[in-house]
Formats: structure tokens, sequence, C-alpha cells
């Protein structure tokens, strides 16, 4: 089976060793992926939108598109953000309802991101 790396030349990617996504076979996998500068002041809102863009940009390099996400796993750093968060999830895949998890956290590696992804997509449906 053969294997693809997709990075985003994030600066986190080289320092800690992983990819933004990796494709194999027909599955997507995209890391936990946060808003990066200038987007780091927006609301959870705005950081969420911000992360999905970089996603959607993954998912398409490696062959694959918001329509295929089958799942979804998203983390905030306060709970009172989840409706922000969901709002977002919802105008980007809402529309292929994928299985979804919203957990909250202590942090994330940088005190400004309040929000961070992390998406499964299959082959384009």
């Amino acid at each position: 089976m053969q294997r693809c790396s997709i990075s985003s030349g994030g600066p986190y990617e080289d320092v800690y060793g992983y990819s933004r996504a990796v494709r194999v076979g027909g599955q997507v996998h995209v890391s936990g992926t946060t808003a990066r500068e200038p987007d780091l002041d927006a609301d959870a809102y705005g950081q969420a939108r911000a992360a999905w863009r970089i996603i959607e940009e993954a998912l398409q390099q490696a062959g694959s598109g918001l329509d295929a996400v089958v799942r979804t796993v998203t983390y905030v750093t306060d709970i009172a953000d989840a409706d922000l968060v969901a709002r977002a999830h919802r105008e980007v895949v809402g529309h292929v309802r994928p299985a979804a998890t919203l957990v909250a956290v202590r942090a994330l590696l940088d005190p400004r991101m309040r929000v961070e992804i992390e998406v499964y997509a299959l082959d384009p449906l």
C-alpha cells in the first residue's frame, strides 16, 4: 500500500517530526490543525475557520476533499467556545454530517490557540 505525506510548511512539522496529513490507500488522516498568525488573535470561530482552510488544502493535496470527511475530532481550551466552533464545523462539513467529537482540554501548544481539529477522510465518494 502506498503512503504519501503532505506538508503545509507549518513551523511545528519539522520540530516534532510529523506531517500535516498522511494518505495511505484510500484513507487520509489530517493531523491536529490550529490557526496560525495572524488568525491566532481571532475568537474560537475565526480560529476554527482558519484551521479548516488549512485542513481543506491538505485534503486537496492528498487527493481528497471536504465532501469525503467521515470523522472529526475537535479540541477546545474553553468549553464555552463549543457553540462557536460547532458553527464553523457545521458551515464547512455539516452537509456531509461526519462522525464528530468535541473535547475540552487544558491547553494547546501556544496559549493563544483556542481550537485544534483532526480530520479523517476517504477517497472522494
